[in-house]
């Protein structure tokens, strides 16, 4: 009789572990450490997510998997694979980097925000996503889902005594837990269409599907997309996006925008080219019109956006993000028509890194100006130049970099690369919709850049830069410099090594 008990690889499952153990750490902290010494659980937080990171390169050598089924050692439920290693390294690097923005946050907020709640939440949360693209299995897949969402409903509403931030996170708990009950009924027909949880095996087995269960199967595969649908802000699923940002602490509206983001495209990878690839007849036309309309909604909304009205600099962000994750959805959906899938999947994962160092850099900018200007309108941005010049360099970079405009090399080399995805795939109809829409976001990308030269009104404000700011604005910036110098690095790294 073979044994039941699973060995452990716990190398493969260090990343996630870590930052569970630390989040559990902190909590316990929290009870015995006094008030004055609260800031040593931001640092301990830091630490434990730059551990984390750290402990993905022992991992680099090759694939390991573990939690597979006894007898067959082929079928797991966690694989550290090239896919996964990337994009735990954008979770975990990202989730970094807003937790350095986190620390100048909670010492501006005061008590306001409980700083054990907040870093235990946020680690909770960080611990969930770099879970999630090694999960192998529907069922892991769906609790590292949760396990990324619950503790940011909570990072929210965190804030005491603002009404804004509740009714944020209110809207973000009601449509996020209605996607997941909708993606569970479509988990639910297709494991009842094929027997089995295991990703590789539904694969197998979905193909043989008896004719009375090919509607069933069908239904529970759109179903099963929603949940990750939400997550990725693909309209219309996305409308709770804009609110969920200002009403939030800056810190966790950066790390909605690129984690949250990370786990809602690795979810829908793992799903659609993992799991249900003869189905591509299904979700590729699905992701290719929901690609179409996100680019769409999310640059004309950003476009539409009042630069003196309050919180517009975050709303623009917010729309903005929206935008980007259609164009993040284009290479998911050329892997549908694609002979090489795994090609249009590297093509998704280079530009989320892309997307991820410079969208992180923008909102710490963001994170900067809201120290001086507490409404952060678009028009506060204005002469920043004058008061701060290395900043403003910075931020019309990353910004450029989001339009794919020189000198943001990075930024127009993910594009190429996402768009000529789709001509390759025959998708030319998508193509020319992305291209248009690359045009309609120059217009409020090019107007925001120009705000930061012009001549200040008043006298400029000078903005002091906290050291963990600093930090921040010198990682992201470092890495988007030093990926628009050699951006061949991005589609060298992100080898998928799904198949």
């Amino acid at each position: 009789m073979s044994s039941l008990v699973q060995s452990v690889d716990w190398l493969a499952i260090a990343p996630p572990t870590i930052a569970a153990v630390v989040g559990l750490v902190v909590l316990v902290a929290d009870l015995f450490v006094s008030e004055a010494r609260k800031p040593l659980l931001g640092r301990l937080s830091v630490a434990g997510l730059a551990a984390a990171t750290l402990m993905l390169l022992p991992l680099l050598d090759a694939d390991r998997s573990t939690f597979c089924l006894v007898g067959d050692e082929g079928v797991c439920s966690y694989t550290a694979d090239r896919f996964t290693l990337v994009i735990q390294f954008l979770v975990l690097g990202g989730a970094f980097l807003a937790a350095l923005l986190s620390v100048t946050a909670l010492k501006d907020e005061g008590k306001r925000l409980p700083e054990g709640e907040y870093w235990f939440l946020f680690l909770s949360s960080a611990a969930g996503a770099a879970l999630l693209p090694a999960s192998r299995d529907l069922a892991t897949l769906i609790v590292a889902l949760e396990v990324a969402s619950l503790p940011a409903f909570a990072l929210v509403g965190l804030r005491h005594g603002d009404r804004k931030s509740s009714e944020a996170a209110l809207k973000f708990f009601l449509s996020s837990v209605t996607a997941t009950a909708v993606s569970l009924l479509g988990i639910s027909f297709v494991y009842a269409a094929t027997g089995t949880l295991h990703l590789t095996l539904i694969a197998e087995r979905i193909q043989d599907v008896d004719g009375q269960f090919h509607t069933l199967t069908q239904t529970g595969v759109v179903l099963t997309l929603i949940g990750f649908a939400f997550k990725t802000a693909a309209v219309p699923f996305h409308f709770w996006v804009p609110d969920t940002y200002v009403g939030a602490p800056l810190p966790i509206a950066a790390y909605l925008s690129v984690i949250g983001k990370a786990v809602g495209f690795s979810g829908l990878v793992l799903v659609t080219v993992v799991a249900l690839p003869s189905y591509a007849d299904v979700w590729g036309p699905a992701l290719a019109a929901l690609a179409a309309l996100t680019m769409t909604v999310g640059n004309v909304g950003a476009l539409r956006q009042q630069a003196t009205r309050a919180y517009s600099a975050v709303r623009l962000l917010a729309w903005s993000s929206v935008g980007q994750a259609g164009y993040l959805l284009v290479p998911i959906a050329a892997a549908a028509y694609s002979g090489d899938a795994e090609k249009s999947i590297g093509s998704t994962v280079a530009y989320a890194l892309m997307y991820g160092a410079v969208n992180l850099g923008a909102f710490a900018v963001a994170a900067l100006v809201g120290r001086a200007h507490r409404l952060n309108r678009v028009t506060d941005y204005r002469g920043l130049y004058a008061s701060s010049p290395l900043t403003a360099l910075l931020l019309g970079f990353f910004l450029l970099c989001l339009a794919g405009l020189p000198p943001g090399i990075i930024g127009l080399f993910a594009k190429v690369t996402v768009f000529s995805a789709a001509v390759d795939a025959g998708l030319g109809w998508l193509a020319v919709v992305m291209a248009v829409n690359v045009v309609i976001a120059l217009v409020y990308y090019l107007q925001w850049t120009a705000l930061l030269f012009r001549a200040p009104e008043g006298e400029p404000v000078k903005h002091r830069i906290p050291a963990p700011l600093t930090a921040a604005l010198a990682l992201t910036g470092v890495i988007g410099i030093a990926l628009s110098g050699a951006p061949q690095l991005v589609l060298r790294f992100t080898g998928t090594g799904l198949f």
